[in-house]
């Protein structure tokens, strides 16, 4: 690659959590992209996503990528419970629930302890990323300048909360699973049930009725399709670490703290970064509507969604180049406004 990168492992000592306990010698894993200026006011944070360890997302950082690490210096944390950071599978005590507010607790001591960076011009994740971008901004309001939120809500809706026990229960139903979301030994069967649920939630049915798991992703049938995208997708992932970042998806709420006791509209208000929302116009769980409820209350917002029939991975169009091009040209213009 033409730009410098560095890498390296942030330790925290013992993390107290913002749902109580503490997550023992807790370890940030981070990668950072470009060079970092000298008055420190070109850092775009990009967290990672679920199941998602930093070389996964990188595809869109580049000269000619979403993001440009000659114009920012980007910085990818990798989410507690990805196998890399802090996780179950690296972590014997691992604590009850572990939320987003405290990977962006983390992470802001990583940025300032690390490279004494205490402004972000902005925050850009999908996913669960987005959900770490929008908690970036309510709990450090005046340190994040603009936040570029793909595919991902303020708060984890209802109807989204349903996939989400729907695929808990999955792991947990495996004879291998010992409860508290830990495993005897990988549930090989569970882990293909869960791929495949997974597979008709994060691609919408106006994708398979078009063919494009065919067409656009060259599988020759759907069962090859569900096998090579999706069953050995997560079984590279331990199941513990899949577990506990559902929990992590799950309790998304920038209004969970002790200054908004749950006033969701109170925390969107209390928001001074810019915000862009870019919902997949056919994502099946961070819909297009929960975006539309979240922007009258914000004070800077734009919704823009994605034109797509790519439902959720829309957000991450690693081999769909229209929606990639939509994404790059609306969020540079975003950054550099």
């Amino acid at each position: 690659m033409g730009w410098p990168i560095t890498e390296g492992v942030f330790a925290c000592g013992d993390l107290p959590l913002h749902a109580g306990g503490v997550l023992p010698e807790a370890r940030l894993h981070w990668r950072a992209h470009g060079t970092l200026s000298a008055a420190r006011d070109n850092v775009v944070l990009y967290p990672t996503s679920y199941g998602a360890q930093h070389p996964d997302i990188e595809w869109l950082i580049g000269p000619d990528g979403i993001l440009d690490p000659r114009r920012w210096f980007v910085v990818v944390p990798n989410m507690f419970g990805n196998g890399l950071s802090s996780s179950p599978s690296n972590t014997p005590a691992w604590p009850e629930l572990v939320t987003a507010w405290d990977n962006v607790g983390a992470q802001a001591r990583l940025l300032r302890e690390v490279w004494g960076i205490e402004r972000l011009h902005g925050v850009y994740g999908w996913s669960m990323g987005a959900q770490q971008a929008y908690h970036w901004a309510a709990a450090f309001p005046d340190a994040v300048a603009r936040i570029v939120v793909v595919c991902g809500s303020a708060r984890t809706s209802v109807h989204n909360r349903v996939f989400l026990k729907g695929l808990l229960a999955v792991l947990e139903a495996a004879p291998e699973h010992r409860g508290h979301g830990r495993f005897a030994a990988e549930p090989v069967a569970a882990l293909r049930a869960f791929g495949r649920i997974y597979a008709g939630w994060a691609l919408s049915q106006d994708f398979y009725r078009a063919g494009l798991h065919i067409s656009a992703l060259g599988a020759p049938d759907l069962d090859s399709f569900l096998r090579t995208d999706w069953e050995e997708r997560f079984a590279r992932r331990a199941a513990a670490d899949l577990h506990a970042q559902l929990r992590t998806w799950e309790a998304g709420d920038i209004s969970a703290d002790a200054r908004h006791a749950g006033d969701l509209p109170g925390a969107l208000a209390a928001i001074r970064a810019r915000v862009l929302l870019m919902p997949g116009e056919t994502d099946l769980y961070f819909r297009v509507a929960d975006n539309a409820a979240e922007l009258p209350h914000l004070r800077h917002g734009v919704l823009k969604p994605i034109p797509s029939l790519w439902g959720h991975r829309a957000g991450n169009p690693v081999a769909n180049p229209a929606d990639a091009d939509f994404i790059r040209a609306a969020v540079r213009e975003f950054l550099e406004g």
